[in-house]
Protein backbone atom coordinates (compact mmCIF):
# COMPACT_ATOMS: atom_id res chain seq x y z
CA UNK A 1 0.00 0.00 0.00
CA UNK A 2 1.46 3.46 -0.46
CA UNK A 3 1.04 6.74 1.06
CA UNK A 4 1.93 10.45 0.88
CA UNK A 5 4.32 12.07 3.02
CA UNK A 6 2.25 15.47 4.11
CA UNK A 7 4.85 17.25 7.32
CA UNK A 8 7.11 16.71 9.46
CA UNK A 9 5.28 16.22 13.17
CA UNK A 10 5.98 19.86 14.36
CA UNK A 11 4.72 21.88 17.28
CA UNK A 12 4.74 26.05 17.58
CA UNK A 13 8.83 25.91 18.41
CA UNK A 14 9.95 22.35 17.53
CA UNK A 15 10.41 19.84 14.75
CA UNK A 16 10.70 16.24 15.03
CA UNK A 17 13.06 15.68 12.37
CA UNK A 18 12.65 11.72 12.08
CA UNK A 19 8.89 11.81 12.71
CA UNK A 20 6.54 12.39 9.56
CA UNK A 21 2.91 12.66 9.17
CA UNK A 22 1.72 10.24 6.18
CA UNK A 23 -1.76 10.60 4.06
CA UNK A 24 -2.82 6.57 3.52
CA UNK A 25 -6.23 7.54 2.21
CA UNK A 26 -8.17 6.28 5.78
CA UNK A 27 -11.00 7.96 6.56
CA UNK A 28 -11.19 8.32 9.97
CA UNK A 29 -9.05 7.56 13.80
CA UNK A 30 -10.01 4.08 13.77
CA UNK A 31 -9.35 2.85 10.29
CA UNK A 32 -5.95 4.75 10.44
CA UNK A 33 -5.25 2.98 13.79
CA UNK A 34 -5.31 -0.53 11.92
CA UNK A 35 -1.47 0.94 10.17
CA UNK A 36 0.16 0.80 13.71
CA UNK A 37 3.60 -1.17 13.80
CA UNK A 38 3.68 -1.60 10.03
CA UNK A 39 6.70 -0.76 8.20
CA UNK A 40 7.15 2.12 6.00
CA UNK A 41 10.14 2.44 2.97
CA UNK A 42 10.83 5.62 1.63
CA UNK A 43 13.05 5.45 -2.12
CA UNK A 44 14.84 8.71 -2.88
CA UNK A 45 15.03 9.65 -6.50
CA UNK A 46 18.82 8.25 -6.26
CA UNK A 47 17.53 4.92 -5.06
CA UNK A 48 18.69 5.22 -1.32
CA UNK A 49 15.83 2.89 1.46
CA UNK A 50 15.41 4.75 4.47
CA UNK A 51 13.12 2.16 6.86
CA UNK A 52 10.73 3.52 9.36
CA UNK A 53 7.18 2.13 10.91
CA UNK A 54 4.41 3.39 12.05
CA UNK A 55 3.97 4.65 15.43
CA UNK A 56 0.30 5.92 16.37
CA UNK A 57 -2.31 7.70 14.10
CA UNK A 58 -2.19 11.20 14.23
CA UNK A 59 -5.49 13.90 14.45
CA UNK A 60 -8.80 12.86 13.69
CA UNK A 61 -8.81 12.67 10.08
CA UNK A 62 -7.45 9.72 9.37
CA UNK A 63 -3.49 9.96 9.59
CA UNK A 64 -0.86 8.18 11.04
CA UNK A 65 2.44 9.34 12.60
CA UNK A 66 6.01 7.42 11.00
CA UNK A 67 9.55 7.35 12.87
CA UNK A 68 12.06 6.61 10.05
CA UNK A 69 15.71 5.39 11.22
CA UNK A 70 17.22 8.73 10.16
CA UNK A 71 15.47 11.61 9.22
CA UNK A 72 14.45 12.07 5.78
CA UNK A 73 15.13 15.04 3.47
CA UNK A 74 13.38 18.03 3.18
CA UNK A 75 12.67 16.63 -0.73
CA UNK A 76 10.59 14.29 0.39
CA UNK A 77 7.78 16.62 1.42
CA UNK A 78 8.35 19.33 -1.20
CA UNK A 79 8.24 16.43 -3.80
CA UNK A 80 5.18 14.99 -2.43
CA UNK A 81 7.25 11.09 -2.99
CA UNK A 82 4.87 8.19 -1.95
CA UNK A 83 6.19 5.93 0.83
CA UNK A 84 5.53 2.33 0.80
CA UNK A 85 3.55 0.15 3.70
CA UNK A 86 4.72 -3.04 4.28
Amino acid sequence: MKGKIIQFRRGRHTVHERHFLIDVGAKNIEEAKKFVGKKVEWKSPAGKIIHGEVSSSHGNKGLIRAIFEKGLPGQAVVNSEEVELK
